[in-house]
């Protein structure tokens, strides 16, 4: 199939155009995660939006009586799950002398096998619409639709408010939360607003690429961005850039290769991206400080 071809084909085009979405604002949000050390934390996030997702579509079924698989049902469900994951993880670090990654582990497991008990419920029990309730484990781009665009739009524009109208509290909390606390920033609250805004991004890409996948998303951009910039505005702009890129892109080769899932491709993609820029980056690449260190030893020897 060529490129034309591709781009004209309605389906084709909510894939490559939704993949994008996903790719531009979790690359963005996750450089948050990535400038504050807590990589760990978008996959507690990732993988407790998963029983949020189940137990949202459970109640909207039975008590509701709505369709269960409704991208602002999840998003709910998603939100309340992803901010008690944070919450449990910060209360056992308070009350104990658990550590953070210890904390953060313990959470993701147990609400990630909560997810997997309500998801095989569902899909035994006798429940309208549940049919595809398994593509959120791992994502099914090509059943992306219009409305689902729309929505993903809504809710990576939702995003981005919050984060432009928080730009300079995000900032201060991400660098020095210590400072932060001193002019009176509340750090529950710009933490909670920061987390909200990962969850958003984690919930856009349940139906392309799955919620155990997005984590490659959210974190792998910000680190390719890392090797080729300084500042956090630029990184946040190149690590969206090339989420987009790389969601397109992996959409386009899933289509060619045939019955191949997109959202794999795309986290393959970002992994040769990750290698590529390790080795090219001018100033940070691998062949970059080798070059550096034979520098400086030559220098030492010759005096």
């Amino acid at each position: 199939m060529t490129l034309v071809e591709f781009f004209t084909d309605h389906t084709f085009m909510m894939v490559s155009l939704g993949t994008a979405i996903i790719g531009l604002i979790s690359g963005a949000l996750g450089t948050y995660t990535y400038v504050r050390k807590q990589a760990l934390a978008a996959d507690v996030i990732a993988h407790s939006a998963l029983p949020g997702t189940m137990a949202a579509f459970l109640i909207s079924v039975l008590v509701l009586g709505i369709d269960g698989r409704t991208m602002p049902v999840l998003i709910i469900g998603a939100l309340v799950f992803g901010g008690g994951a944070m919450w449990l993880t910060d209360f056992f670090t308070r009350v104990s002398k658990v550590n953070m990654d210890a904390a953060m582990a313990i959470v993701l497991a147990s609400l990630f096998g909560l997810g997997l008990l309500l998801m095989n419920h569902i899909s035994r029990g006798d429940y309208p619409g549940k049919g595809g309730i398994k593509d959120y484990l791992f994502g099914n781009a090509a059943t992306l639709t219009r409305a689902d665009l729309v929505t993903l739009i809504l809710v990576a524009g939702a995003a981005g408010v919050i984060v432009a109208l928080l730009w300079k509290e995000f900032l201060v909390q991400a660098f020095d939360p210590r400072f932060a606390q001193t002019i009176g920033l509340k750090a529950w609250f710009i933490d909670g607003a920061m987390f909200t805004t990962i969850t958003l991004a984690v919930v856009m890409g349940t139906k392309a690429v799955g919620l155990v996948l997005m984590v490659a998303f959210l974190i792998t951009p910000p680190v390719i961005a890392r090797q080729f910039v300084d500042r956090l505005w630029s990184m946040m702009l190149l690590a969206g850039l090339i989420g987009a890129g790389t969601g397109m892109l992996g959409s386009y080769i899933s289509v060619q290769l045939g019955k191949v899932p997109t959202g794999p491709i795309i986290v393959l993609l970002l992994f040769v991206e990750f290698v590529l820029a390790l080795l090219i980056s001018p100033r940070r690449s691998v062949l970059r400080q080798l070059q550096l260190r034979r520098k400086y030893r030559a220098e030492v020897l010759s005096k």
